[in-house]
């Protein structure tokens, strides 16, 4: 079974399937969320929620995904989930989440790989906090808001990066 057919197993109560639903996505959902918050605990914090909501909305999975796939609608459940820790760590006003330090990431040298030497090479090229928004913004799918949320900056500077972000690749690929 891919793991299409084992969420719409999930959403008819197939606990096998869950488990290895599970099996396969978790170690790379931790590693994705490890990239975006160094907190041990957050992360497993989400993944917990992740999983549980996976569990209780498997039937309104319906290939709607970021990407139209089970692990993309999976991604976009655990983004939102952990955009949504960083709101209540806000809310409790104990200071930001630890945000993992960026590092080349294999996603990021795959994505970059697949790409046209060109596209890949304008990606490598942006400013980190450029290419962190067009990846939470395109790549993860996230609202200009939450993507302020999940980087900790205010939204308009979100909107100024993805603008700079757009004009740097345009510049770059033309």
């Amino acid at each position: 079974m891919n793991e299409e057919q084992l969420v719409r197993a999930v959403a008819r109560g197939d606990r096998a399937a869950f488990e290895e639903l599970y099996r396969r996505t978790s170690p790379w959902l931790a590693v994705r969320l490890r990239r975006r918050c160094a907190d041990e605990q957050v992360v497993a914090e989400v993944m917990q929620e992740t999983y549980l909501a996976v569990w209780r909305a498997a039937g309104s999975f319906a290939g709607a995904a970021v990407d139209g796939t089970a692990v993309g609608w999976l991604w976009t459940i655990a983004a939102r989930r952990l955009v949504d820790a960083f709101r209540r760590r806000a809310a409790h006003r104990a200071g930001p989440l630890p945000v993992a330090q960026a590092a080349p990431a294999a996603e990021d040298e795959v994505l970059a790989g697949a790409l046209s030497d060109a596209v890949g090479g304008a990606l490598r090229d942006l400013a980190p906090e450029l290419r962190q928004v067009l990846q939470a913004m395109v790549l993860d799918g996230l609202t200009v808001r939450e993507t302020a949320v999940l980087l900790g900056v205010p939204e308009g500077t979100v909107k100024t990066r993805a603008r700079r972000a757009r004009i740097a690749m345009r510049e770059a690929l033309s």
